[in-house]
């Protein structure tokens, strides 16, 4: 199996990322291509990419908050977003469906938390469907409440996890 690379996303993988985002979610709920930017310009350090063989093959990026509102649509455009606050909004995490189903979602995930814990924070925060919310407990996160959110038109969850 090839050994995966981590680092943080640059403005030129903006194309391939959204390309990635595209295929994994459904209709709405993929962030178009100027959030996608957004966030690789605006916070780095919060969007990991994973390289296969020295193509983007997956990612997580996220925000900072002091107080987490989740079903805040503007925090999607890093809208309040403060690299110094200590909790972390996950907003996509994302694996090329070409290399699903061989472990690197978890390698990915693992990464990205040790990444967060390493600069300081306290917690991370993400929404998911109902399909993911026992794969994320596997991760570590606990179940919070259903979201207040319909983004994509979709029922989403709240899960936490304290670091």
């Amino acid at each position: 199996m090839t050994t995966p690379i981590f680092r943080n996303a640059v403005p030129a993988d903006t194309a391939r990322c959204y390309h990635i985002e595209t295929t994994a979610y459904e209709g709405d709920e993929a962030a178009t291509r100027e959030k996608i930017a957004t966030r690789i310009a605006r916070y780095p350090e919060g969007f990991l990419v994973m390289e296969l063989d020295g193509e983007v093959a997956g990612f997580i990026n996220g925000g900072c908050a002091y107080d987490v509102v989740m079903s805040d649509e503007a925090f999607k455009e890093l809208v309040g977003h403060d690299p110094a606050a200590p909790n972390v909004v996950i907003m996509s995490v994302v694996l090329d469906p070409v290399h699903q189903g061989k472990g690197h979602s978890t390698r990915l995930m693992r990464e990205f938390v040790d990444r967060m814990r390493a600069m300081g924070k306290q917690t991370i925060h993400l929404m998911c469907k109902d399909r993911h919310v026992a794969l994320y407990e596997r991760f570590g996160y606990r179940y919070v409440k259903p979201s207040a959110s319909d983004h994509g038109g979709m029922a989403w969850h709240e899960m936490l996890m304290e670091l």
